[in-house]
């Protein structure tokens, strides 16, 4: 990955990937070739969890059908050359249920796509990326911004819905019975309770972004 002017394949991109920084868990490809994203702040994590058990607790419901979510999985929106992605969460619908789960990247299109604004540089490449994904064919982009503490859910149908932090999701065409208090995404892991605040850090927020 030396070479600046070398376009790399998908499976190149792959197979390099761990030489990266942080062995390239914050990489991705556009048009071949490599970027390296500026690491998320310290809320992503939390919110990452407070969702992904939001999402275990519907999976588990006969409600949820066939359709399941992955983490961090590749979407390859572009060939020759080659764009790669990697949302924090991708809904999947139809077909064998979980066939997307134990691979590293697709090409197939999930039917919603969940991102994290957890960074100066995320949030403002986020309406882009946002409008690459609804033109991919995505039928929802859901963005979750820790730090303003709302949910804004993106859809090739109508207008952004803008929810804050005193609403809930339900009753979610695409995801029959999932329901989440948007609150609930940002609620403090238990080891940072009891802890005192740094200086500009409101409460209920948990430690600061550097």
């Amino acid at each position: 990955m030396n070479d600046p002017t070398r376009l790399l394949s998908v499976t190149e991109f792959l197979q390099e990937r761990p030489d990266l920084p942080e062995a390239g868990q914050w990489a991705e490809l556009e048009g071949g070739r490599v970027v390296l994203l500026q690491p998320p702040d310290l809320d992503h994590g939390n919110t990452l969890l407070n969702l992904s058990k939001a999402i275990a607790a519907w999976t588990h419901s006969p409600l949820a059908g066939n359709t399941y979510a992955c983490f961090h999985l590749g979407l390859i929106l572009g060939r020759d050359p080659d764009t790669i992605r990697f949302p924090a969460v991708t809904f999947f619908s139809g077909g064998r249920r979980f066939a997307e789960s134990d691979r590293e990247a697709t090409e197939t299109v999930p039917i919603l796509v969940v991102e994290l604004a957890t960074s100066a540089e995320r949030r403002q490449a986020m309406p882009q990326r946002v409008a690459d994904y609804l033109a991919w064919g995505v039928a929802e982009v859901w963005v979750i911004d820790p730090r303003a503490r709302t949910l804004v859910q993106h859809s090739r149908s109508g207008r952004p819905i803008a929810r804050s932090d005193r609403d809930e999701v339900r009753d979610v065409a695409l995801l029959p019975g999932f329901h989440l208090a948007v609150a609930d995404l940002f609620v403090e892991p238990e080891w940072w309770l009891g802890r005192p605040r740094r200086p500009g850090q409101l409460p209920g927020r948990g430690p600061s972004a550097p």
